[in-house]
């Protein structure tokens, strides 16, 4: 259905985007790295003056604002310490017309808002207040320290720069707010919100916005200043920037930091989505209660004051915002990954980029503004772009590639050719697959099993196909067809397969913000389905049947009677389920699964469901003894003895479909 597509909008949520474990049969050696640094020929970059840079990015950035329906976007270009492009398109607000002023107007990072939560991390670190290899409850308050929840190992500020604390990853409900009366601190979310660990520390990257909020409060503990104050005293100030802010404009409350100042609130950009045939203006997305995963906003000029700073190891001018110990860290990654898999540089993204080069930096995402920085090192380069609509992710991806193109050169032949090989080895690779960055248990995780499944197929004439929500893209091989090596046909995104007893176990993604490991069989949405379906008809036959069936029907046994209540009533609470269950997904917007969920009849469906398992369950421990009265005269009939036993299967079957999938567990959530 439309509304289970659209929770691509969950990929909002996914870009808001311990040193590793002995490295696995797949991870490079850094020495192999060195070595493909070294024997690399060096980059021939010849900047376009900046007239035709400008005209370049006009280019890409207008077209973009008419073919993906953007209202406006802010972009900033700097290279060898100084500023190529700084530039406003289209418009802040539609009622009044306000046009986007790359000085003055400020958009929401989302999280680019992190990078900025690391460097405070590694700044505090090198004042001794933190130490990245201990265990983080040292530096965390007693009500929001991390519990071991069955895990020996502890969790670090390390492992939480690179994604691998082994947290799952909740979001619906509590993420973002419209109300800022339901704003709360950052120790009471911490507290309140706390996510399941999953996955040993240091296993495995999955991204998680907790963690980052848990390493903003180790840094406000240690400080005892409140994050935001933090970020301006040791950041922004130094910087120079004076329009950069993780405070949010609301009204003022003494149990939260202060809120936005009002000459930066007046600046702020609106945020839109479009609808299909107009814009439509949306309310401000309150991050503030997880301030340090995504609430920070800035212009085009602070962040070219920033990617400044950090491509000349933390200097402007004659003053040094961090320290050389912190210049290293942004350039080591923390896991040994495969050629062209973010490592994370210690909280920053590596990216792949044209011509063989390296960039950092970060995605960003609110659910209306989309952002990204890219660092080039080698080139000198960095690029930022925002966009106010929830349509401009396109954009946003791909500027940065469009230009390093522009300066290395362009590639001179797309698509890339499929492989004739990869046929023969399509078992190797297809298949159904589940990412690590979700719930794994509750309705929120029943949602995710439902929307976020990644589907692999491998086409006759060689092409690799990925498959997910309403998201195609196709692959081709990155060295032989039965290394696991694939790379974008069109691009330079790249997909790694873990092979393991000749199948795939595990997909790394360029970003490396999560695992793919394939799916078990029971989570197939079609299993569920025919499950579900099954269940209805023979609670509706079991109903119909009540109402007509015949005299002679009516012979029955004590138990087979107390039996059939209870196949009446269990009939009546599956029905309510599923009607419930499809009520909800007619009526539920992409807004209520944000900021209102699960909503009053997913809770009642779930409850439902719940309540006729019990029941369910209860008819197959008298089976036995309703089978067993068969041969006697005042028993059921061999027709309604059947009946019965097909009942109790199928809603057994169903039951324990919904008890993996999570969604018998209506108080999770």
């Amino acid at each position: 259905m439309s509304w289970l597509r659209n929770l691509a909008l969950k990929a909002c949520l996914l870009a808001m985007t311990a040193l590793a474990p002995p490295a696995p049969a797949f991870a490079q050696s850094p020495s192999a790295s060195a070595k493909a640094a070294t024997d690399r020929p060096a980059i021939q970059r010849s900047t376009p003056p900046t007239a035709e840079l400008e005209a370049y990015v006009d280019g890409i950035v207008r077209d973009s604002l008419v073919q993906d329906h953007i209202v406006g976007a802010t972009v900033a270009i700097v290279q060898d310490g100084r500023v190529l492009l700084k530039k406003g398109y289209g418009a802040a607000s539609l009622s009044p017309w306000r046009p986007v002023d790359p000085d003055r107007t400020l958009f929401r990072l989302g999280s680019v808002s992190k990078t900025f939560t690391w460097l405070t991390v590694l700044k505090e670190a090198e004042a001794g207040r933190l130490r990245l290899d201990a265990p983080i409850n040292l530096f965390l308050p007693e009500t929001v320290q991390v519990r071991d929840q069955g895990f020996a190992e502890p969790v670090t500020l390390r492992s939480l720069m690179s994604h691998s604390g082994g947290f799952e990853d909740r979001a619906l409900g509590h993420l973002f707010e419209r109300d800022p009366a339901r704003i709360r601190p950052l120790v009471i979310y911490l507290r309140q919100e706390r996510p399941r660990r999953v996955h040993p520390v240091g296993q495995l990257s999955s991204y998680s916005n907790y963690g980052a909020a848990l390493a903003g409060e180790t840094v406000a503990w240690a400080s005892g200043k409140p994050f935001e104050r933090l970020a301006e005293d040791i950041l922004f100030q130094p910087l120079g920037m004076q329009r950069t802010t993780f405070r949010e404009p609301r009204p003022f409350r003494a149990d939260l930091p202060a809120p936005m100042a009002p000459s930066l609130a007046a600046d702020l950009s609106q945020g839109f989505t479009w609808n299909g045939y107009a814009f439509s203006p949306e309310s401000f997305e309150y991050i503030g209660q997880i301030a340090p995963a995504g609430s920070a906003s800035s212009t085009a000029d602070d962040m070219a004051r920033y990617m400044m700073a950090l491509l000349d190891g933390g200097r402007v001018g004659e003053t040094r915002v961090y320290g050389e110990r912190t210049a290293r860290a942004l350039q080591t990654p923390l896991r040994l990954t495969p050629t062209g898999v973010n490592g994370w540089r210690h909280g920053f993204i590596a990216y792949a980029l044209p011509g063989g080069l390296s960039g950092f930096g970060h995605d960003g995402a609110t659910l209306t503004f989309m952002t990204n920085m890219t660092l080039v090192p080698e080139l000198g380069l960095g690029i930022f772009v925002s966009t106010n609509t929830s349509t401009g992710r396109a954009l946003t991806q791909r500027l940065a590639s469009r230009v390093v193109e522009e300066i290395v050169g362009r590639p001179t032949a797309w698509p890339r050719a499929p492989s004739a090989q990869l046929y023969a080895y399509r078992r190797l690779y297809e298949g159904r697959y589940l990412g690590t960055r979700r719930a794994y248990s509750g309705l929120e995780g029943m949602l995710e099993r439902l929307t976020g499944e990644l589907r692999v197929e491998v086409t006759p004439e060689g092409r690799l196909v990925t498959r997910e929500g309403g998201r195609l893209q196709t692959w081709v091989p990155e060295g032989p067809a039965n290394a696991g090596r694939f790379i974008s046909d069109t691009g330079w995104e790249r997909r790694i397969f873990i092979l393991q007893d000749g199948r795939t176990s595990q997909i790394l993604t360029s970003l490396n913000t999560q695992v793919y490991e394939r799916a078990p069989f029971w989570s197939r949405k079609d299993l569920l389905a025919g499950a579900a379906g099954a269940t209805g008809l023979a609670a509706l036959l079991t109903l119909a049947f009540a109402i007509f069936r015949s005299r002679r029907d009516f012979r029955q046994t004590a138990i087979q009677a107390r039996a059939g209540l209870l196949q009446g009533l269990q009939s009546i609470l599956w029905l309510s389920a599923i009607a419930l269950a499809a009520a909800w997904g007619a009526v539920t917007r992409e807004s209520d699964l944000i900021f209102d969920w699960p909503g009053l009849l997913l809770l009642a469906a779930s409850a439902c469901a719940l309540v006729a398992t019990f029941l369910t369950v209860a008819c197959a421990a008298l089976l036995p003894l309703v089978l067993r009265s068969g041969r006697r005269v005042d028993s059921w009939s061999a027709l309604r003895r059947a009946g019965f036993t097909a009942t109790v299967v199928v809603s057994l079957v169903l039951s324990l479909l919904l008890g993996l999938w999570g969604g018998l567990s209506p108080w999770a959530g």
